[in-house]
């Protein structure tokens, strides 16, 4: 122990221990800004540390091993040498630096997200120029990495104070107690990195807990490594056969034919009506219900979404299926429960699906898909260019990929005020608007699917709007709302509006964590329908999901169409209420107020959830309603991964 604690390798022991502190302080903190949200027991709390000092010392060991296997090879004699001593202090410092960021990160990251790194952070490493942006307009950018510099030179300075520098570098070590030392260190780093899954952290029932049991650094590799997940290999399974049996029992109404196999398409007949609109979809970026006047709201954020909610058909018990803005494309362009991992816009091989813009294309129309920012930002225009959309977006260039349908830049003389993230609602909608024009000239029915940015972190937007100061998430809840109102005003006055149907839905919640693991109020969504002819207002209260938007609207216009869709009309008598909620592991099925919840290593947990409270009780619910869920999620993600869901 004493050639350990004063020999070469004490600088390696010295790091990890200064590791774990800060860790222990992080943890601390993440605590301390968690008891506003969840509840902990004492034995929860204990779970954290306990478990989490695991997690970090595996951390810590498979940051240390390269430096490890440095001090085995190293001999005495060059050991010795001034550049060695350059070097280590050199590494130390830069190994501090990369903690420190990560710490501090952290913390940034569990305020907007309430988790430890996950596939969010790893996405948001794969598009540098947007996030950076959005941290430097959200953060003091220049004196955070300046404090950070300056803490990691007071912790190196204080290291060498303490001499343990100098100590690593008078000591000596014969070379087969290093190779015992080295060995020993690195065994133990690759058979944790190996054998400890990230999931081990959750044992319980309190998400909070399970994600503070969590080491930063080690989320993020393990989310990085498992971007995607195997549904077979990895949650509960049922027979093939009987799952497509139980989707098509559920899908079938009157007037529907499927196709024979292990499949879910088939021909839905409708009334076979002559009535084409045009159809513009407003997909706002964070709208929680809980904004709305209509939700309890008492703040007055939302005066003109509220005032179309009354005159629409308002779909007031909604869903969305994830977390996060590719989810609810998903749901709203392939009408399909959540598979594991990240959403389909990102992932290989998802070109020239059966989409609702391909229904549309069928009718006559021509689909566009707007969006204020650069579309390669989550694979946007990739999924759109490649699915029958044309692109209108704020890219920095045009790349060299070839979609099937056309990408349009927005020119700098259509754009009034813009942020990291792109352009402002009202440029963006203004700029719809002109697209419509040209096509209205052309005689032309459009299909459009418009993708809001303003709110969202660093919650900026055009000056002299609105009466609340820019930087808070109510504010730019309030900008979204005068936005909307804006563009429903400017519509109106043009010749095509009486022939136009405007919906207006959010993506997903602004936030999705809670105190359970898959908290169901952080999924409530507004969505209404405005301007439909020959359809009176009403409230439709039934719980439904965000994929049965356009069966519902499709059903309204009387149309007979070819489905690949999980969505139903939501108006069929025999329409039973339910929903579909995820995030990137945790699968959810809630009919009335029973609630399945799937979960790797083939977990199941079930429970009576009560929607006034906001509870979840454990109970044991029927195999057939357990089964209903297993049989949606697994055949969703057969019929993509086996390329049935293709045109």
């Amino acid at each position: 122990m004493n050639h350990l604690i004063k020999g070469r390798y004490s600088i390696l022991l010295s790091f990890i221990a200064y590791f774990l502190t800060c860790s222990f302080v992080i943890r601390t903190i993440l605590l301390i800004l968690s008891f506003s949200h969840a509840d902990f027991s004492f034995f929860e709390i204990l779970r954290c540390y306990a478990v989490g000092l695991f997690f970090d010392a595996g951390t810590a060991l498979i940051m240390t091993s390269c430096y490890a296997l440095y001090l085995l090879l190293l001999p005495d004699r060059l050991y010795r040498q001034k550049w060695n001593s350059i070097l280590t202090h050199s590494i130390f410092f830069i190994f501090v630096i990369l903690t420190l960021f990560s710490f501090f990160a952290e913390i940034t990251f569990w305020q907007e997200f309430e988790s430890r790194f996950n596939f969010i952070a790893v996405d948001y490493l794969i598009y540098t120029y947007e996030v950076v942006h959005n941290i430097n307009e959200s953060y003091p950018l220049p004196y955070l990495i300046s404090g950070i510099l300056a803490i990691a030179l007071i912790i190196t300075y204080l290291f060498n104070r303490l001499k343990i520098f100098s100590l690593n570098a008078e000591s000596k070590m014969p070379f087969k107690k290093r190779l015992v030392y080295t060995v020993s260190l690195m065994l133990t780093a690759i058979l944790f990195s190996l054998f400890v899954k990230n999931s081990a952290a959750e044992q319980g029932n309190n998400r909070y807990a399970n994600e503070l049991g969590k080491a930063g650094i080690y989320s993020f590799f393990a989310a990085f490594k498992n971007n995607e997940l195997n549904y077979h290999e990895f949650y509960q399974l049922i027979d093939g056969q009987k799952a497509f049996a139980i989707v098509r029992n559920q899908l079938a109404q009157n007037g529907t034919s499927f196709k024979n196999g292990l499949t879910i398409s088939r021909n839905i007949k409708g009334t076979d009506s002559t009535y084409r609109p045009n159809v513009i979809m407003i997909t706002v970026e964070s709208l929680s219900a809980e904004f709305l006047a209509h939700y309890g709201n008492k703040q007055q954020l939302t005066p003109r979404i509220d005032a179309l909610a009354d005159s629409s058909i308002f779909f007031s018990n909604m869903y969305a299926t994830g977390t996060r803005t590719v989810r609810g494309m998903e749901a709203l362009t392939l009408s399909i429960p959540p598979t594991p991992g990240s959403s389909i816009i990102r992932r290989n091989d998802n070109e020239n699906l059966f989409t609702v813009g391909h229904v549309f294309k069928d009718k006559g129309y021509i689909n566009t898909f707007f969006y204020g920012g650069d579309g390669y930002f989550d694979n946007m225009n990739h999924f759109f260019g490649n699915n029958g959309y044309n692109i209108v977006d704020r890219g920095r260039k045009l790349l060299d990929e070839t979609y099937q349908g056309s990408r349009t830049l927005i020119a700098d003389q259509e754009v009034t005020f813009e942020n990291a993230w792109g352009i402002c609602d009202e440029d963006i909608f203004n700029v719809a608007i002109k697209d419509a024009d040209e096509k209205y000239k052309q005689h032309q029915l459009f299909n459009d699917f418009i993708m809001t940015t303003s709110n969202h972190r660093p919650f900026t937007f055009p000056a002299n709007k609105i009466n609340l100061p820019v930087g808070t998430r109510e504010a730019a809840v309030r900008y979204t709302d005068y936005a909307i109102g804006k563009f429903i005003d400017k519509i109106k006055t043009r010749p095509y509006f009486k022939n136009t149907v405007i919906i207006i839905v959010a993506d997903h919640c602004a936030s999705s964590a809670g105190k359970n693991e898959v908290d169901i109020s952080k999924y409530q969504i507004p969505c209404m329908i405005l301007n439909l002819s020959h359809q009176p207002n009403r409230n439709i209260s039934k719980m439904t999901s965000q994929i049965d938007l356009f069966p519902t609207l499709w059903y309204l216009l009387g149309w007979s169409y070819d489905s690949e869709f999980y969505g139903q009309n939501v108006l069929a008598d025999h329409y039973q209420p339910r929903a579909f909620l995820g995030t990137y592991q945790k699968l959810a099925y809630l009919k009335g107020d029973s609630l399945l919840l799937l979960s790797p290593h083939r977990k199941i947990d079930t429970y009576l959830y009560n929607p006034l409270k906001n509870t979840q009780k454990p109970h044991q619910l029927s195999k057939q309603m357990i089964n209903e869920g297993i049989a949606n999620y697994q055949t969703a993600f057969d019929l993509f991964k086996d390329g049935k869901l293709k045109l």
